[in-house]
């Protein structure tokens, strides 16, 4: 195939002698050795052709002096025995300036500033340069500057960080008539001096009573404002009574401490933490520890009441009664509750904030969290809140064990008095659930839900809804019969699967035994007694009336009046005569 026309051809130098040509080759030709394209470079304003050595890989490209002519028309021709194509490009060389990358970079610093050098090779081409410096948080600046010095061009870069490491590079093109910018220079780190550290350190501290006196232990951490402006740092903890009178007391500390432990009476205290570093201490970061007096110690302890909040995915969310005496408030927390240390953390918002969501890395569901807010004017801060709460509450890790069943003929009471409802339980204990197993599926048992079970058996389900009350009487039960009950917890993770019954019988109904005997028995044991002794228990009970007739008394002479024996008073002697009354006796 013929060849292709060159595309792109351009023409630049570096320091106006040497010209060198680039352009694209275009596609195969199939013809290889002495058939192969040939380039051939003229020059149409002398009319004679360019003597350079043609070479091509991803490009081609040819250099030559070009002494000191200054427009150029170059052509480029590529031919093979199938045909030939050409390329031209006219010029002026001044516009076609393509500088050398500036080298052999150095450097002189202050704490805030650093004032760049290099070297270039195209000395009298008036060059403009584009220093670009890179910032330790990836932040890129790119800073302009004009080259007429002979040997060596500089910038100075200002605004920089004291003791902080830059990466800065440099490139430059020409001044008057720009066609494009040099290679970058190698890229050279660049450290600003050290200086006094800057801003406070964040502070905070934890305080135990103690007999006689309390133990504080201090807590410090580089605020976002703060910066260590050096290449070591220092802490330097001091304590002292506010009152005066007592000698400062200071310790220091290397960087790898954040924390120390201090005891002091019940005076009033003044604690200055200060950073160090080789040059100079940082501003004091101020506590001030209050004497210890019967409202201190009233904000301080347990009789404020702990409210229970709300966690999400996102954290967990705290509010409280914001007030205009405090200039700021601070909340502390655990990051790890169950262990010790348990990486203590604080953080403080501005007086114009009264709720806050705080989040951790640490932070898991199950775990319960205690924070405190406190309000603080003038360095003293008190207790204000307490909060708890979990990232997300889960079902209860144990379920309660009944220790003791009490039993009836129609009722059994449950007990689980030790159950612990405190911060090693994996939510808020809300309430129990007693389940029962019914003898109908329709769980007919007096005040109890129906409660189908994923393998669609049903029990019947008792709430409790107080975490305290761990003692309940399931009743309406049936005498006599075999049941199977189990008591679960549950938080506002819900509850664990439903297994391991307990199984109960409950008594044979000794009333219906008495009744039974009252009934039955009684009456029947009567008549048996009745029918075996009834001679005796009619006598007893059924005696024969005697006729008078028959009557000893009457076995006297007879002296009858009509068809009746008449007693004469003059046949008897009697052993006693009453009187009923005078009258009487005068009749006689």
């Amino acid at each position: 195939e013929p060849p292709d026309t060159p595309t792109d051809f351009s023409c630049e130098t570096q320091d106006m002698r040497i010209v060198t040509c680039t352009w694209s080759q275009g596609g195969d030709t199939y013809l290889y050795g002495s058939n192969s394209p040939k380039y051939i470079l003229s020059e149409g304003f002398s009319q004679k052709p360019v003597l350079c050595t043609v070479s091509c890989s991803e490009k081609c490209s040819c250099s030559w002096d070009i002494g000191q002519q200054r427009i150029c028309n170059i052509t480029v021709t590529v031919e093979n025995p199938l045909g030939k194509k050409t390329a031209m490009d006219i010029f002026d060389v001044t516009h076609r300036i393509y500088p050398a990358a500036p080298f052999q970079l150095w450097e002189e610093c202050t704490d805030t500033e650093i004032t760049l050098y290099w070297k270039h090779q195209n000395k009298g081409i008036e060059l403009f340069c584009q220093t670009e410096v890179v910032h330790p948080d990836g932040k890129v600046e790119l800073h302009n500057s004009s080259d007429t010095h002979l040997h060596y061009a500089s910038i100075t870069l200002g605004g920089l960080q004291p003791y902080t490491e830059y990466t800065a590079r440099v490139h430059c093109a020409a001044a008057k008539h720009f066609w494009r910018w040099s290679e970058w220079s190698e890229a050279r780190t660049l450290r600003t001096r050290e200086a006094t550290p800057s801003g406070k350190l964040d502070i905070w501290r934890e305080i135990t009573p103690v007999m006689g006196g309390r133990n504080v232990t201090l807590f410090w951490k580089q605020a976002p404002s703060f910066r260590p402006n050096g290449r070591s740092i220092s802490y330097e903890v001091t304590w002292e009574k506010v009152e005066g009178g007592s000698k400062p007391e200071s310790i220091s500390f290397s960087s790898i401490y954040n924390s120390t432990k201090i005891s002091i009476d019940n005076h009033a205290y003044r604690i200055n933490i200060m950073a160090k570093n080789n040059v100079n201490y940082s501003l004091p970061s101020v506590l001030i520890i209050p004497r210890t007096t019967g409202n201190s110690r009233k904000l301080s302890s347990s009789e404020i009441k702990e409210e229970q909040v709300n966690g999400s995915y996102d954290g967990i969310f705290i509010s409280w009664e914001p007030s205009h005496t405090y200039d700021s408030y601070i909340i502390d927390w655990c990051n790890f509750p169950k262990l010790q240390p348990c990486d203590f953390q604080w953080k403080r918002f501005g007086p114009n904030t009264s709720s806050a969501l705080i989040n951790s890395a640490a932070f898991v569901p199950g775990v319960r969290y205690s924070f405190h807010v406190y309000g603080s004017v003038a360095n003293r801060a008190c207790l204000l809140e307490k909060k708890t709460g979990y990232l997300r509450e889960l079902p209860p890790l144990l379920d309660p064990v009944v220790e003791k069943v009490e039993l009836t003929f129609n009722a059994v009471t449950l007990s689980w008095d030790s159950y612990p409802t405190n911060e090693s339980q994996s939510g808020f204990v809300r309430g129990y659930h007693v389940y029962v197993s019914p003898i109908q599926e329709d769980c007919s048992l007096k005040g109890s839900k129906k409660h189908v079970l994923p393998d669609d058996s049903v029990l019947c389900k008792y709430t409790i809804e107080n975490p305290e009350e761990k003692r309940y009487t399931v009743k309406h039960l049936l005498s006599n019969t075999k049941y199977k009950v189990v008591v679960k917890a549950y938080t506002g993770g819900g509850e664990t699967p439903i297994v391991n019954f307990i199984y109960i019988d409950t008594p044979f109904n000794s009333n219906m035994l008495y009744l039974l005997v009252l009934l039955v028995i009684v009456p029947s044991l009567a008549a048996a007694i009745c029918h075996w002794k009834m001679k005796w228990v009619k006598e007893c009970c059924c005696p024969v009336i005697p006729s008078p007739n028959k009557s000893k008394v009457l076995s006297f002479k007879e002296f009858k009046i009509g068809s009746e024996k008449v007693l004469k008073i003059s046949d008897c002697i009697p052993d006693m005569l009453a009187m009923d009354s005078k009258a009487e006796a005068q009749k006689l």
